[in-house]
């Protein structure tokens, strides 16, 4: 199949994005907050695909296209990028939760910028994702999807509990989801100019994305969990994603 141009990277990008987290920012703003135990799941199966198609995509497509020591450069950058984004921004966990209302739209507000910032590699991996071929940006776009959706929800869920209109929840949540456009238009420029390059881009979304599993997902799957829905939710993720990668 033939490549996409880095326009229309972007633009799927932007809707993966938008959609994902919007999404997650309408189930909440309808249906309010999710049982623990579901979130938990959702989390867990998000980041069990996440690590899939970090495994078996991205780490060995990046190997293939520059060798491994731009591979190993790249996935340490994105690990250490974003945990210096932890480190000097405000993180608020899914989980994390306050007396006043303020301090709940607070935390929700601060929670979408963190979800913002991590959107932007996320769309880095789209763009990496399809320089080396559709079917792996697909790959990459349903996985990250299905993150940004909980995401969304764990945004919005502070945000309605301290009684910001639910109009106003959605447009939040889906603007959260506007640096995965601007991540894949990059990645899609930059991963097209050398197999060096498009190592080092493809190793930096992997790096980024492990980041955000071990360091957010799966704890905050685990702090959520009712019995083992995490666990199962992750096992089941990695299936699926294998499933999808091999189809």
């Amino acid at each position: 199949m033939d490549k996409l141009d880095a326009f229309s990277i972007g633009m799927i990008g932007l809707a993966i994005g938008v959609l994902g987290t919007g999404a997650g920012g309408v189930v909440t703003a309808v249906m309010g907050r999710p049982s623990d135990g579901v979130l938990s799941t959702v989390l867990g199966f998000a980041g069990g695909i996440m690590l899939s198609i970090v495994f078996v995509e991205l780490i060995p497509e990046a190997f293939a296209a520059g060798g491994i020591g731009p591979s190993v450069v790249g996935i340490f950058l994105g690990t250490l990028i974003i945990m210096a984004l932890d480190l000097i921004l405000p993180h608020t966990h899914l989980y994390s939760e306050s007396e006043e209302g303020s301090r709940y739209v607070k935390t929700g507000l601060v929670l979408g910028l963190g979800i913002a910032l991590h959107n932007l590699p996320e769309g880095l991996a789209i763009g990496s994702g399809y320089a080396v071929g559709v079917e792996t940006g697909v790959g990459l776009a349903i996985a990250i999807a299905l993150h940004d959706m909980p995401e969304g929800m764990a945004m919005a869920t502070p945000m309605m509990i301290g009684g910001v209109d639910p109009k106003k929840i959605i447009l939040w949540t889906a603007l959260a989801g506007v640096p995965t456009g601007i991540g894949a238009w990059i990645g899609a420029l930059v991963g097209g100019l050398s197999p060096t390059i498009l190592a080092l881009s493809l190793g930096f979304a992997a790096g980024a994305m492990l980041y955000i599993v071990f360091d957010e997902m799966i704890p905050d799957a685990q702090q959520l969990a009712k019995g083992h829905s995490g666990t199962f939710g992750g096992v089941a993720g990695v299936l699926a994603g294998i499933l999808m990668a091999l189809i």
